[in-house]
Parts: C-alpha cells; sequence; structure tokens
C-alpha cells in the first residue's frame, strides 16, 4: 500500500506544480509515469513493491540512463510553474 500512497503523492504533486504527465502500464507490477517538460522526457516508474526508478531523455538523443527517486526533487525545482 505504501507503493500506491508514493505513486498517488507524486501525482498530486505533479498536478499541483501543473507539470502535463501521462499513466503507462507495459509491464507487470510497475506504473509508469510519463513527464514532458520543455527540451527532456522523464519517465518515472513506480515498483509494486515501492522502488522508483527515473529514466530522462533530453532533445538530441542523450540520456542519462537509470536514476533514483532523488532526481524528482530536480524535476520539480526546474519545471514548475
Amino acid at each position: 500500500m505504501e507503493s500506491f500512497k508514493k505513486l498517488t503523492s507524486f501525482l498530486d504533486e505533479l498536478n499541483s506544480r501543473k507539470i502535463h504527465f501521462s499513466l503507462e502500464y507495459n509491464r507487470s507490477g510497475y506504473v509508469m509515469v510519463c513527464i514532458a517538460v520543455p527540451g527532456e522526457r522523464w519517465e518515472v516508474e513506480f515498483e509494486s513493491s515501492g522502488n522508483v526508478e527515473v529514466e530522462i531523455f533530453k532533445d538530441g538523443g542523450s540520456n542519462h540512463g537509470l536514476e533514483g527517486e532523488e532526481s524528482i526533487e530536480r524535476l520539480f525545482r526546474a519545471f514548475s510553474n
């Protein structure tokens, strides 16, 4: 249940900061939050066990690789309205 609370808290924060997102369910046990911000696309996956994985894609094809949950604060700092 903690993982669901983590997911819904994240979605509430995105809404309050007016950051556009969509949800996808591509593999068992994971919900992906796809976020489009200027010059970047973020994929934040919430695993049913509570683990969170973040992948960031920049314009031009560069990819930062997998990051941890701590990178989410960077998203909020850089792209909040």
